[in-house]
C-alpha cells in the first residue's frame, strides 16, 4: 500500500476510534436552540418531520431483522408518513417489538448519540449514522424516499469527512437534541389525532390489537420513552 494511502487510513480509524474535545457550553445550548426551531413551528416541522420518519421507519426495520422477521420493504412518503413492511407470524413478542419500535427509536437513537457525545466520539457518531443510512437505503421500495435517505447520507457523510472538528461537532449536537426533541413532538400528534377520531389503524393501534392493551397504554408508553430519553440526553450533552 502506498505510504500516503496507509497513512490516511491510519488518521481515519484514530478518528473513528478516538475522542474529540467537547465543544463549549454556549455552541451546546444553540445547537439545542437551533433543533427547537426545527421542532416547534408547524411550517418548519412539515419539512423537517422527514428526518424523524427516517428514524421511525428505520426502528420498525431493524428490530424485524432482529426478532427474526424478514423485511420486504421500506417506504418514505412526501407527507412525512413512512411504511414498513415485513412478513413472519402476525403476532407474539416479534410482532409486538417491531410495532412498538417506530414511535421510540427517534428518541432512543437520540439517546444513544447522547451517550456518544458525552464520550466525546462525535466523528464515530456521524460515521455510525452514515452507516445505518446506507444499509436502510438498501431496502427502500420509492423514489422519494430514497432521495430523502440519500441526501440525509449524503449531508452526513460530507460533513464527517470534509469538514472541521467544530463544525463537526455542531452538526452532531443539532442532530442529536433533534431527535432527542422531535422524537416527543409525534406522540403528542398521534394523541390528538386519536382524539379526533383519527389514526385508527396506528401504531399504538395495532399494539393495542396485538396485545389486548388499550391504546392508551401503549401512547403513554411512547411518551415516557420520549421524556425520559430528553431529559436522560440533555444531562449527558448538558454536563460535558
Amino acid at each position: 500500500m502506498h505510504p500516503t494511502a496507509s497513512a490516511s487510513l491510519s488518521d481515519l480509524w484514530d478518528r473513528l476510534t478516538g475522542t474529540q474535545a467537547a465543544p463549549e457550553q454556549w455552541l451546546v445550548l444553540v445547537t439545542a436552540a437551533v433543533a427547537l426551531a426545527a421542532v416547534l413551528p408547524h411550517a418548519v416541522w412539515r419539512v423537517s418531520r422527514n428526518a424523524v420518519t427516517i428514524a421511525h421507519e428505520g426502528g420498525h426495520g431493524l428490530v424485524a431483522l432482529l426478532t427474526g422477521r424478514r423485511l420486504d420493504g421500506i417506504r418514505l412518503h412526501s407527507d412525512t408518513s413512512g411504511l414498513t413492511v415485513s412478513r413472519g407470524k402476525p403476532t407474539g413478542l416479534g410482532m409486538i417489538l417491531t410495532a412498538a419500535a417506530g414511535y421510540t427509536a427517534p428518541p432512543l437513537l437520540g439517546l444513544a448519540g447522547a451517550a456518544l457525545l458525552g464520550e466525546g466520539r462525535i466523528t464515530a457518531l456521524l460515521w455510525v449514522a452514515t452507516a445505518l443510512l446506507v444499509a436502510m437505503l438498501v431496502m427502500i421500495r420509492n423514489a422519494y424516499g430514497a432521495l430523502t435517505v440519500i441526501i440525509s447520507g449524503g449531508v452526513f457523510l460530507g460533513v464527517s469527512w470534509l469538514a472541521d472538528t467544530d463544525v463537526q461537532a455542531a452538526f452532531a449536537y443539532t442532530v442529536v437534541w433533534f431527535l432527542l426533541l422531535g422524537g416527543v413532538r409525534p406522540a403528542f400528534e398521534l394523541q390528538a389525532k386519536r382524539r379526533h377520531g383519527g389514526a385508527g389503524d396506528s401504531d399504538a393501534d395495532q399494539l393495542s390489537r396485538l396485545t389486548h392493551v388499550p391504546a392508551g397504554m401503549w401512547l403513554f408508553l411512547f411518551h415516557a420513552v420520549s421524556l425520559c430519553s430528553l431529559i436522560g440526553g440533555a444531562r449527558w450533552m448538558l454536563t460535558v
